[in-house]
């Protein structure tokens, strides 16, 4: 024992010496410590993953059931958990009248599903230095400095004010700008946006600025969720900050990158016999192809000149699948990191500014995610699980908690769709029954 030292603390200190030597693994840290498991969506046993595989054909029957009725004509559903895909399911036809059965490279509209990709792009370039998101959109964009607020009508038109400030990139990540999308909601300013035919797919990005800076908003920036061509505005901001077409952007940062080798915004002749066929519901409620394509979209069979970052690109299950666990994995997949982990989880974290009102009960809304604030006014499971969908009926979520991902792929516009959001999420979590 050291001299002058009291023998009681001296013999704690020894205790404590001892249980932390104890504790400690023997060699390197990263001789001692576990592999962490590869995420890179191989297959895997349900059971290796903590899902029961009898359960998870409640999934599996309920989507055929679906289809069996008459309701859908075609599905597609993926689940990975720990990275790795345990479930994968196709149901139906791609194609009813030509006899063709639903596949696991199936091509299909996803529409709003382009948005999280956009936030992608975007904060790829925020990653770089090139913004901040409170930067007023005026600064890159200067087309839309000083664009009025309506307020009103009188016999002379539209009533303005000015903005109490400049809309933010963050607001314009959070749809909660000012802007609108002209068909979901009815104002003197929506009215506007469908005469000046808002996306028409025979503009540009560049035509779409110009039409917008020459209309005022919809409401003050950051007082209202509204849903809108926000993220196309996002599309032409990207060319903006990176000097590259918002379609070749995408393809060289995220698509190449992540394998992503069937998403793009049009569908090549050599892969056009993979795309689905979408459907509408006639009087009666059976299924029916539609007249030309809805949404005032082309036929996707070609290359477009206006790249939607709102609700353009075409993909398969798998594609997005890959695109989903890229950002569950923290911004990395297959050894290539796109994002930084703090990146990633900013995406996912309410940005709704303070005093705008929950877009849905329990829900926040990040950086083009839906997300999950409170699961029991959400109806949902996991707080902090983040989602989207597309128009078509497409649908995904995260859910950070489970370390989960689900991809579900339909093509099917109408009131009569089923609520497939709903239903998968209960017959997945149901099939939860560890930890794997």
């Amino acid at each position: 024992m050291p001299r002058n030292l009291n023998p009681t603390r001296y013999l704690v200190a020894l205790l404590i010496g001892l249980a932390l030597t104890a504790c400690t693994p023997t060699g390197t840290t990263s001789e001692a410590q576990a592999p962490t498991p590869v995420a890179d969506l191989s297959r895997a046993a349900p059971e290796a993953v903590g899902l029961s595989s009898e359960r998870l054909e409640r999934l599996s029957a309920a989507m055929q059931g679906l289809v069996d009725e008459g309701r859908l004509a075609g599905i597609t559903t993926l689940i990975a958990r720990h990275g790795k895909v345990a479930h994968f399911g196709t149901f139906g036809a791609q194609d009813m009248e030509a006899g063709k059965p639903m596949a696991e490279d199936t091509i299909f509209r996803i529409y709003s599903m382009t948005k999280p990709v956009t936030s992608v792009a975007l904060m790829l370039l925020y990653e770089e230095g090139r913004f901040r998101l409170s930067d007023p959109v005026e600064k890159y964009i200067p087309e839309f400095k000083d664009l009025p607020v309506a307020v009103g009508e009188d016999e002379n038109g539209i009533v303005t004010e000015p903005a109490d400030h400049p809309m933010t990139i963050r607001e314009l990540m959070s749809h909660t700008a000012g802007l609108s999308y002209g068909i979901f909601s009815e104002s003197p300013v929506d009215k506007l946006y469908r005469e000046a035919e808002i996306l028409h797919p025979d503009s540009t990005l560049r035509d779409m600025i110009e039409d917008l800076a020459a209309i005022p908003l919809r409401q003050q920036p950051g007082t209202v969720w509204h849903y809108s061509v926000a993220v196309d505005v996002q599309g032409y901001l990207v060319e903006v900050l990176s000097g590259q077409p918002f379609d070749e952007f995408l393809k060289e940062r995220i698509f190449d990158p992540l394998g992503m080798k069937d998403t793009g915004f049009w569908v090549p002749p050599e892969k056009a016999d993979r795309f689905a066929q979408v459907y509408v519901y006639d009087e009666n409620g059976a299924l029916m192809r539609p007249e030309g394509e809805p949404m005032r979209r082309k036929d996707f069979l070609s290359p477009v000149n206006f790249p939607s970052g709102g609700g353009g690109l075409v993909s398969t299950t798998m594609d997005y699948a890959r695109f989903c666990q890229m950002l569950l994995n923290g911004g990395t997949l297959d050894g290539v990191r796109l994002l930084a982990p703090s990146t990633v989880a900013m995406m996912h974290r309410n940005q709704m500014p303070r005093g705008v009102p929950e877009y849905s009960r329990g829900r926040g809304f990040g950086l083009n995610f839906g997300v999950v604030l409170d699961p029991v006014e959400a109806d949902g499971i996991s707080k902090g699980e983040y989602y989207w969908g597309g128009i078509a009926g497409t649908w995904f979520w995260i859910d950070p908690l489970e370390n989960l991902i689900f991809v579900g792929m339909i093509q099917q516009f109408g009131e009569n769709r089923p609520h497939m959001r709903s239903l998968s999420r209960r017959l997945t979590y149901q099939a939860i029954v560890g930890d794997g």
